[in-house]
C-alpha cells in the first residue's frame, strides 16, 4: 500500500505524466530523496526581523588572482558579519550568456570563481541562496550538445516545434524570435523553443527525465549549503499550445511537488519564485501555504522610485493600503527589494500605474543616461519592460551633492527596510555604487548598467573615506540595518498599517505580533520640508531623539518612531 507521501506524490504527478510513466517516476523521485536526504534538525524555515539578505554575484568583487569568491567572503567576514544573515549568489556555474544565466552544468562551480570548497566556506557564517535556472540552459551544455549529436537520451529535452504554427498568443519578455532554428548531426533541421535567447534553449518538462534531473539539481543545492533556492523564470517552465505559456496550472504542480520533495529529504530548504509580472499573478505562487515560501515583491522598486520622483506618495500609498489588507498563507511572506541585477521592472505596474506615469518613469531614466528594455506584445506592439540604471542614480539628479544622493537613497532604503517580509540589499546600493555606463558601452549590454565588478582594495578605501557617497550611504545603511535587527515588530509576520500623511510623506506601521510595542516608519519624499503629527510620542531610532507627537522632517528624510503601548495590546487587527 502506498504511503501517505506517495498518495501526494501520485496527485501532484497526475495532470503532468500518463498513468504508465508514473510509477516507475515516483520510485526514482524515493530514490533521489534518500541519495540527498539530509539528518533531521531541529531547524525550521521561519524567517525573523534579524533575517536580511544581500544579493551578489560570486565575481562582484576582485583582487589579485584571488578567486572571486573568496574575496568575496574576504569582504563579508570583515563589514557584514552581524548585518547580513543570507547571501545570495547569483549563477556561479559555467555559463555562456546573460551573465549567469545560461548555464552550461548545473552541478559544478565555474572554475572562474573558484569551487564548492569556496561555498562551504562562505556558509560557515551565512546561510546561502543558490539560483536554479531551469526554465532553460545553455546551448554548449551537455545535455544540448548530446540532443544534437542524437544522443537517445536527450531527444525529448528539449521542445521541437513548428515554426509555422500560431503563437502569436505567447507572452514574449523580450523583443526575440520565440523559435531558434538548429541542425542536428544528421542534418535535421529542428526549430526550438528559446524564451530568452538562441542560446537559451527551453526545457521540455513534459519529459519526465527533465523532472528528474531537475528534483537532484535541488536537491544537491539543498545538501550543499542552499538554504534557500530562488527559481528564476519559473512562469515559464510548461508550455501548452493557444496559450501565453506562462504561469500555466502545471507549473504550479511542480512547484508544488518540489517543495514536497524538499520537505521530504529534511532540507528545511525556503523556496523563492522569480516572476516579474503582475501582483495578483505573482502571489498565486504562495499555493495554499505549499509552494512558495517567499515570493519577489516586484512592485516595490518602481513604485518606490515613482514617488520620489513624483514627490507624491498617493501611487504608493494606494498600492501599500490594498497589500496590507491581504493576508497570506502561513509561513509565507514576500521577498522585497528594491536593486538587483536585472533592471527596475515595469510590468508589476499594471494596474497600479497608468501609460503616462510609466510613460513619466521611462523619460526620466533616459534623462539620467539609464536603458530601456523592451518586450514584444502579442499584437506586434513593444512595451517597455525594464528600466536599466542604477537605483541611486535613478532616485537622484545628477547634480545633487553627496549628502542629497546619500538622503534620498538612504530613504528609499529606509521603506525596503521597515516594509513587511524579508528585505534584500543588492550589494551595488549597501556600497553606493553609480551606473556603469562604461560596461554598457563596452559590451552593448543593457542590464551591465548596474553590474560593475569592484576591486576590493579601492572599495575598502572609499568605504573608510569620510565624505565619500560609498562611505555615507555604506555607514547609514548598516546603523538601519542594525536598528531593524533590534526590533521584533520588524518581523515578516508581524502587522502593517499604512499611515494616511499627506501625499508628500510616506509612512507605515509595523506592530510587533504580541502589540506590546509600535514603530511609525515615515519618509519625507519630497525637497520641502513636511511636519509629521501622529497621536503617540516615541523615540526615533535612527536618530535616537525623542519625538514628542509633532516633528517637520527635513527633506528626504527618514524617521522610525518607536511607540510603546503600557495600556496593553494596541494593534491586535492592524
Amino acid at each position: 500500500m502506498a504511503s501517505d507521501f506517495e498518495q501526494q506524490l501520485q496527485q501532484l504527478l497526475r495532470s503532468l505524466y500518463p498513468a504508465e510513466r508514473r510509477p516507475a517516476l515516483i520510485a526514482d523521485i524515493l530514490a533521489l530523496i534518500e541519495k540527498w536526504r539530509l539528518p533531521r534538525e531541529q531547524r525550521s524555515q521561519s524567517v525573523d526581523e534579524k533575517t536580511i539578505y544581500l544579493i551578489a554575484y560570486g565575481d562582484g568583487l576582485y583582487q589579485d588572482d584571488e578567486k572571486p569568491l573568496r574575496v568575496l567572503k574576504q569582504f563579508a567576514d570583515r563589514w557584514l558579519q552581524g548585518l547580513i544573515s543570507d547571501i545570495h549568489l547569483l549563477p556561479m556555474f559555467p555559463w555562456t550568456s546573460d551573465d549567469g544565466f545560461s548555464v552550461v552544468d548545473y552541478r559544478r562551480i565555474n572554475p572562474e570563481l573558484g569551487d564548492w570548497t569556496d561555498i562551504h566556506a562562505l556558509h560557515q557564517h551565512y546561510d546561502l541562496m543558490f539560483d536554479c535556472v531551469i526554465n532553460h540552459v545553455s546551448s554548449a551544455s551537455l545535455w544540448f550538445q548530446a540532443y544534437l549529436r542524437g544522443e537517445e537520451k536527450y531527444q525529448h529535452y528539449f521542445i521541437e516545434a513548428d515554426p509555422q504554427a500560431d503563437y502569436h498568443s505567447v507572452m514574449r519578455p523580450r523583443a526575440l524570435p520565440l523559435l531558434t532554428p538548429y541542425v542536428k548531426a544528421n542534418h535535421q533541421r529542428v526549430y526550438l523553443w528559446t524564451t530568452f535567447s538562441e542560446d537559451q534553449i527551453d526545457l521540455n518538462f513534459r519529459e519526465p527525465a527533465v523532472l528528474l534531473e531537475s528534483i537532484d539539481i535541488l536537491l544537491q543545492y539543498a545538501a550543499s549549503g542552499g538554504r534557500s533556492i530562488r527559481l528564476d523564470a519559473i512562469g515559464f517552465i510548461w508550455k501548452a499550445a493557444g496559450t501565453a505559456c506562462i504561469h500555466l496550472p502545471e507549473v504550479h504542480q511542480i512547484i508544488k511537488l518540489w517543495r514536497l520533495v524538499l520537505d521530504r529529504a529534511n532540507t528545511h530548504c525556503r523556496l523563492i519564485t522569480e516572476t516579474n509580472v503582475p501582483h495578483s499573478e505573482n502571489i498565486r505562487y504562495f499555493g495554499n501555504g505549499d509552494e512558495a515560501h517567499m515570493v519577489y515583491q516586484f512592485p516595490l522598486p518602481p513604485l518606490t522610485l515613482h514617488a520620489f520622483l513624483r514627490q507624491n506618495t498617493r501611487w504608493l500609498n494606494a498600492w501599500a493600503t490594498r497589500l496590507s489588507a491581504e493576508t497570506q498563507p502561513i509561513n509565507t511572506t514576500f521577498f522585497n527589494f528594491l536593486a538587483s541585477h536585472d533592471g527596475i521592472g515595469l510590468r508589476p505596474t499594471e494596474n497600479l500605474l497608468d501609460d503616462a506615469e510609466r510613460a513619466f518613469l521611462v523619460a526620466e531614466v533616459e534623462r539620467k543616461d539609464g536603458r530601456i528594455s523592451w518586450r514584444n506584445n502579442p499584437d506586434g506592439s513593444k512595451s517597455p519592460y525594464e528600466l536599466n540604471i542604477n537605483y541611486l542614480d535613478a532616485l537622484c539628479e545628477p547634480d545633487d551633492g553627496v549628502n542629497t544622493k546619500a538622503d534620498k537613497f538612504v530613504a528609499a532604503q529606509s521603506i525596503l527596510l521597515a516594509f513587511r517580509g524579508v528585505p534584500a540589499l543588492y550589494y551595488h546600493s549597501l556600497l553606493g555604487s553609480r551606473s556603469d555606463l562604461a560596461g554598457v558601452a563596452r559590451s552593448g549590454i543593457n542590464r551591465r548598467i548596474n553590474r560593475e565588478k569592484l576591486q576590493l582594495k579601492s572599495l575598502e578605501q572609499q568605504l573608510v573615506e569620510p565624505g565619500t557617497l560609498r562611505a555615507e550611504v555604506f555607514h547609514r545603511l548598516r546603523h538601519l540595518i542594525y536598528c531593524r535587527r533590534t526590533q521584533p515588530a520588524f518581523a515578516p509576520q508581524a502587522a502593517q498599517r499604512v499611515l494616511k500623511l499627506g501625499d508628500a510623506l510616506f509612512g507605515i506601521e509595523r506592530a510587533e505580533q504580541r502589540g506590546q510595542e509600535r514603530i511609525s516608519c515615515v519618509v519625507n519624499v519630497s525637497a520641502a520640508p513636511q511636519t509629521l503629527h501622529l497621536l503617540l510620542p516615541g523615540t526615533d531610532l535612527i536618530a535616537m531623539t525623542a519625538f514628542d507627537g509633532s516633528m517637520t522632517l527635513r527633506p528626504w528624510q527618514a524617521v522610525w518612531i518607536k511607540h510603546s503601548a503600557p495600556d496593553g495590546p494596541r494593534c491586535t487587527t492592524l
